[in-house]
């Protein structure tokens, strides 16, 4: 059955050579305007290709403003500034989850809550995040107290699992009861739709990754997106080491980041944006091959949940057990084609051993069945 699957992506990618799980393709104006930049000597953090890119994001995205920044935990580092939080603060995210986020939150010097996803997205639980809530909190003066640590909650950080979009709108109503501060980790999910929104869009502020191995690619590179003017004019303050505008004093108020994105880098991620339709397009009609085709053995493949319109950034199948995984990890990795476990759950690292948990029955199910299959963009 195996053998099977290695084929299907032998042939689906017309090579047997080495299938990377996710690479870029460059197959637009990249080299025109990097060479532009080069040429332009702007390349670092000022530049036409930094606006551009911000502006075409926010239009794209469906938000009023974007702010691009080194990465996406860069991103997310200063959303959880911009969302208040401090030392001692607590944030719920999920355990199943990439380390970028847990480490985000750490650099803020607080702690995160792990709380349990759901099968049918990978994404946070609503249901789950409500239970815990009214059993361990206490509203208290317009603040969500922990009543075990008492501690604030600050902030909450789903994220839409390799572009899946969870139940953002419920998180959303529940974060609003609990006075608690919405970031979306959208890191894996520009393109993808929920309700007719983009992901990122229903929190207070959208995080985005363009990491090498994303949907498109600035090199690295992320952003934030938000519809609050506010908040964008502090984050492109924050990411820029909080000078004060000024025609040559050097003039700081407030402790900032080196954060915002290179003019060079942005230049490329102008050109891939320019791509973006066709990339997601191609992403799904390879959802579509590799549906029909587990569709027909005894492996599950990870459809786009319900309401949603998924970018498919990276594929995942659901095996029965993890001694069936690891074998189907042993043979594909062996013969060429890279396959990949779900992440590690944050709270068995050692780092976050520690951190408060709800119950984690769905992430420790997918934790040992869910893989990640070659996903690139095919020519």
């Amino acid at each position: 059955m195996f053998k099977n699957v290695i084929n299907l992506i032998q042939e689906t990618y017309k090579t047997k050579n080495h299938i990377p799980l996710h690479e870029p393709q460059f197959i637009g104006n990249e080299k025109k305007y990097l060479n532009d930049c080069i040429d332009t000597t702007f390349v670092s953090s000022v530049g036409n290709y930094v606006d551009k890119a911000e502006e075409k994001l926010a239009k794209y995205t469906g938000t009023k403003y974007a702010v691009a920044t080194t990465n996406g935990t860069s991103a997310l580092h200063i959303s959880l500034i911009l969302g208040g939080v401090e030392q001692n603060n607590e944030v719920i995210t999920q355990s199943l989850n990439f380390v970028a986020s847990c480490n985000a939150i750490s650099y803020c010097n607080a702690k995160p809550i792990f709380i349990d996803v759901d099968k049918e997205t990978m994404g946070l639980s609503p249901s789950a995040l409500k239970l815990f809530l009214e059993n361990n909190t206490t509203i208290i003066n317009k603040q969500c107290i922990n009543n075990k640590t008492n501690k604030v909650i600050k902030a909450c950080v789903p994220m839409h699992s390799y572009g899946h979009p969870c139940r953002i709108d419920k998180i959303k109503e529940i974060c609003k009861q609990h006075y608690i501060f919405l970031i979306e980790d959208a890191a894996e999910s520009l393109g993808s739709i929920y309700k007719d929104k983009h992901t990122g869009t229903f929190g207070k502020l959208g995080v985005i990754s363009f990491n090498g191995n994303k949907t498109i690619t600035a090199g690295g590179g992320g952003c934030i997106i938000t519809d609050d003017k506010f908040l964008a004019k502090r984050a492109k303050h924050l990411t820029t080491t909080a000078k004060v505008p000024h025609k040559w004093d050097f003039n700081h108020d407030m402790i900032g980041y080196n954060y915002r994105m290179p003019n060079l880098n942005a230049a490329l991620l102008l050109a891939q944006l320019e791509k973006i339709n066709d990339f997601i397009d191609n992403k799904r009609d390879l959802a579509n091959i590799y549906e029909t085709f587990f569709s027909s053995i005894d492996i599950k493949f990870f459809k786009e949940p319900k309401d949603s319109k998924s970018n498919y950034w990276l594929n995942s199948i659901i095996f029965k057990n993890k001694q069936q995984r690891d074998q189907f990890l042993e043979e594909t990795n062996s013969n060429k084609v890279m396959t990949r476990p779900i992440w590690t759950l944050m709270n068995k690292l050692p780092m976050f051993k520690d951190a408060e948990c709800g119950e984690l029955t769905n992430s420790e199910w997918l934790g040992e069945r869910v893989v990640n299959i070659p996903s690139s963009v095919r020519l």
